[in-house]
């Protein structure tokens, strides 16, 4: 089964009046306001402290944890936020060390992980989807 040129024409008029936008908007108002933060935790940048896993949402095959995260010296408490890069062993109840390195959602386990990378690739997809969209529309109302 083939696509007819008339498919292929709808399919990109939708992504690129609704898809790159999405994408843009999502890119830049989610993962970006995390970069710094994601990579100063990749290099061991943060506050230390224990995270305690409260509650998990499974998706696609994978679960994330969200608990309450407390500093070493016990002066600052975060509720209700996810760890990101958490250990495999980490249960319901059970503890990890991580790092607050000021990601708004978070904190991030210092065993290490690839959170960064997907902060930093979502992020980058959101600006090019922003550079790329106007551009986009430019070159069809010019034609």
């Amino acid at each position: 089964m083939s696509d007819t040129p008339a498919k292929r024409h709808w399919r990109t008029t939708l992504f690129l009046w609704v898809g790159l936008p999405f994408i843009a908007v999502l890119g830049i108002t989610k993962a970006a306001p995390d970069l710094v933060p994601a990579w100063q935790a990749q290099s061991g940048s943060g506050v230390v402290g224990t995270f305690t896993a409260a509650r998990t949402t499974c998706s696609h095959g994978s679960c994330d944890f969200y608990g309450t995260w407390t500093s070493a010296d016990g002066a600052t408490v975060r509720t209700d936020i996810l760890l990101y890069d958490e250990p495999d062993s980490l249960q319901i109840g059970g503890t990890a060390t991580a790092l607050d390195s000021g990601a708004h959602g978070g904190v991030f386990g210092t065993g290490g992980g690839s959170s960064y990378l997907l902060v930093t690739a979502f992020a980058v997809g959101g600006v090019a989807a922003a550079i790329a969209w106007p551009v986009f529309l430019w070159r069809t109302w010019r034609d």
